[in-house]
């Protein structure tokens, strides 16, 4: 292969990659799927209003859950990104100039879905002057104007570590701020080479100090071993992550990186076991997490645990019941 699906020539990494064919997944890597009212209310709304989320769209496999739980994720700022990680399925490019008209039109899509809980997540945008945070501040505020009993959480990239930049989104409220470091700092510069891990680790400290509830994730089988694993966890909770998530790296196409590993998940469970020995306050490991899965719900166990009651509009997003991909659910017992 020589050309990318987009019709531009390979990158060298991506040819390289190109070498090695798609990994045969492992038996466990399979969705566990229950299919209920709610979700079933969702994807016919959905339909006959045709809205657009990142659940549909990127065939997450966590979206029966989601959906029942009335929460949803959706992606701004356009289809191509400034930076390109070798694990992401989002094509690398010149981006379209920004749709102003966005931040309104994704508040239109949680109210007409009737979303407990939406996340919203992006493309970096380094051809802006601002890097997009004014499209993610505004899309926070437009949900909370439109839709008072919504929680949102934001995911961003790290806009170059700028203060001010931090302190914009911050000043919109998100229930959650997020940014996620995904990997350990041996192979972080070969996998993300636009970040810098302690830089990704500073946006996550500016969040804390800025009074927000903050969340990462890390992404395994990339080529890291246990040891990092749990440095990367030490290195996220003294940085002042409050929340993660843990998951198997799949890899999207030919084009990118090789999976090094499959990790079982006893070791997803045993993961989650020191993540919360060393103390954050809500942890979700298994192959198929994502880092917004039941998100409305890792928020919550936050607040409870930090001795916060749930703001009134939000009392309803509750932390009970079974989580489907979860390792502790796929492990065998006995």
């Amino acid at each position: 292969m020589s050309l990318a699906p987009e019709g531009r020539r390979l990158l060298r990494i991506e040819a390289r990659n190109a070498e090695t064919p798609v990994e045969r997944k492992p038996d466990w890597i399979k969705a566990k799927v229950n299919i209920g009212p709610e979700f079933v209310a969702m994807k016919n709304l959905v339909k006959k209003e045709g809205l657009h989320t990142v659940c549909e769209e990127a065939g997450c496999p966590n979206i029966f859950e989601c959906w029942e739980d009335r929460e949803a994720t959706f992606l701004i700022g356009g289809s191509e990104c400034t930076r390109r990680c070798d694990f992401c399925q989002i094509d690398t490019g010149k981006p379209q100039p920004l749709d102003r008209s966005e931040p309104f039109k994704v508040a239109q899509s949680v109210q007409s879905m009737n979303l407990r809980y939406a996340t919203v997540t992006g493309v970096a945008r380094d051809d802006l002057e601002d890097e997009g945070v004014w499209l993610y501040a505004e899309t926070i505020r437009q949900i909370h104007s439109m839709n008072p009993g919504t929680g949102v959480e934001i995911l961003i990239p790290d806009f170059s570590g700028k203060p001010e930049h931090i302190q914009a989104i911050c000043d919109a409220a998100p229930e959650v701020f997020a940014h996620n470091v995904e990997t350990v700092p041996r192979i972080f510069k070969r996998i993300r080479p636009a970040f810098r891990y302690e830089r990704s680790l500073d946006v996550i400290t500016q969040g804390r100090d800025l009074g927000m509830v903050t969340k990462s994730n890390l992404i395994l089988g990339m080529g890291e071993t246990r040891q990092e694993i749990s440095g990367a966890m030490q290195d996220l909770h003294d940085a002042g992550c409050d929340l993660i998530t843990i998951n198997q790296y799949l890899r999207p196409s030919e084009r990118h990186l090789p999976v090094d590993r499959w990790v079982k998940p006893q070791e997803f469970v045993e993961l989650r076991e020191e993540a919360e020995e060393i103390g954050f306050l809500g942890v979700m490991s298994g192959p198929l997490v994502r880092s917004s899965y039941r998100a409305g719900r890792l928020w919550a166990r936050a607040m409870r645990k930090k001795g916060l009651e749930l703001p009134a509009a939000l009392a309803h997003i509750e932390d009970s019941g079974s989580t489907l991909q979860e390792a502790s659910s796929l492990a065998p017992t006995g």
